[in-house]
């Protein structure tokens, strides 16, 4: 059976003030889209693309234990088993680990595709449509990492790099049949890369071998669980304690106990980095993995920072962004985004490239271009507008 795992643990400081403590940015209902009667959460996004794709018995959330009750009460459908609480975050390796654990114990030939909770990416069809391919690979050969690969639209740095290898020609293994339409979008992993110079970046864009690493993944759970034993025993160790106790009475306690203590790596340092040179050296180890890509070409927006954002808003002749309840009053100026609340309004006179954020609590005003220092002025924020 499918299964899919959206990661939702995030806290979003460079969306303050509107993402909080007890309010992330993946729960924030501030994402305005056509045909949308209001506005919703990257959340509820992430939840819908997967309409037409996986069955709701077979969707998880993995997110902070602290955010349980809040994501349970904007995506009621998913009930106490199907959220996946972390007690702390360990980084993006545990929370595929724990996803594994679970559904290996569950269904033992469960293939999983692992989403994120902080993304727009439209068309939906494509992104379906890619994905079920990304499936079928796995379910053709459950030896195989698949990961997504959107192609660039400019050298961005901020992003991992996947270089594209030897297309894979027909995905033919064993008995199993020949899978259309993998000729054109489907290739071997030559490499990582992680966060280029803005040089180097520009030298990937221009070869058309290099695409952004999506964070987006296919796998058979067993095959991550053997990868992990392999790769990273500290989490394996302690993930198959927490599987060990999973539906029992004692599975929180252990939970609690174990998860703080797996080190803290990404998926991509931990697992398909290590797989990936493995399956290029070839011989008896290399064949335990195969690592691929699927070209991903759609719209692909990270919604992290109040820039990222203001693309999901539609801009006037000026340049302006306007969203929220409250009123805005530009005068003169260009390429400001304003963002308001009910009730209150946000006046500019002749200001450029400005970010305007009012809460009935806090306000920010900076510059577009100083948007990543945000993180330095929420770590001086009081604790309670945190």
């Amino acid at each position: 059976m499918r299964y899919a795992m959206i990661m939702a643990g995030g806290a979003g400081t460079r969306l303050w003030p509107m993402s909080r403590k007890d309010r992330p940015k993946q729960l924030l209902a501030f994402i305005q889209r056509p045909g949308m009667k209001a506005p919703v959460s990257l959340l509820e996004l992430a939840d819908r693309r997967l309409d037409g794709l996986i069955e709701r018995k077979g969707r998880y959330i993995c997110t902070s234990e602290s955010y349980r009750a809040a994501v349970r009460e904007q995506l009621s459908r998913y009930d106490e088993e199907h959220v996946l609480g972390e007690p702390v975050g360990r980084d993006t390796v545990n929370a595929v680990g724990f996803a594994a654990a679970v559904l290996a114990k569950e269904d033992e030939d469960a293939v999983f595709c692992v989403l994120t909770g902080d993304h727009v990416i439209e068309p939906e069809d494509i992104f379906r449509e890619r994905m079920d391919l990304g499936f079928r690979l796995v379910e053709n050969d459950p030896r195989r990492f698949v990961t997504f690969s959107i192609k660039p639209t400019y050298p961005a740095t901020g992003f991992g790099y996947v270089e594209r290898g030897t297309p894979i020609r027909d995905a033919r293994h064993g008995k199993h049949p020949a899978i259309d339409g993998v000729k054109e979008h489907a290739y071997h992993v030559a490499r990582f890369v992680e966060k280029p110079d803005y040089a180097r970046a520009q030298v990937y864009v221009q070869s058309g071998d290099f695409g952004w690493n999506s964070g987006m993944f296919v796998w058979k759970a067993s095959t991550v669980l053997e990868a992990l034993e392999k790769f990273k025993p500290e989490s394996f160790e302690g993930l198959m304690k927490i599987q060990a106790a999973w539906g029992t009475k004692k599975a929180r306690s252990v939970i609690n106990e174990v998860y703080p203590t797996l080190p803290k790596i990404s998926v991509d340092y931990a697992l398909m980095e290590p797989a990936s040179q493995a399956a290029r050296k070839g011989g008896k180890e290399g064949e335990r993995f195969s690592v691929c890509t699927v070209q991903m070409d759609l719209t692909w927006l990270d919604v992290g920072s109040w820039p990222s954002f203001a693309e999901t808003v539609s801009a006037d002749k000026m340049g302006h962004r306007f969203t929220g309840d409250g009123t805005p009053l530009v005068v003169g100026g260009k390429n400001n985004l304003v963002v308001s609340s009910k009730g209150h309004t946000v006046a500019l006179l002749g200001c450029e490239d400005l970010i305007v954020v009012q809460t009935p609590d806090a306000t920010l005003v900076m510059p577009r271009a100083r948007a990543e220092e945000l993180k330095n002025l929420h770590a001086q924020v009081d604790e309670k507008l945190k």
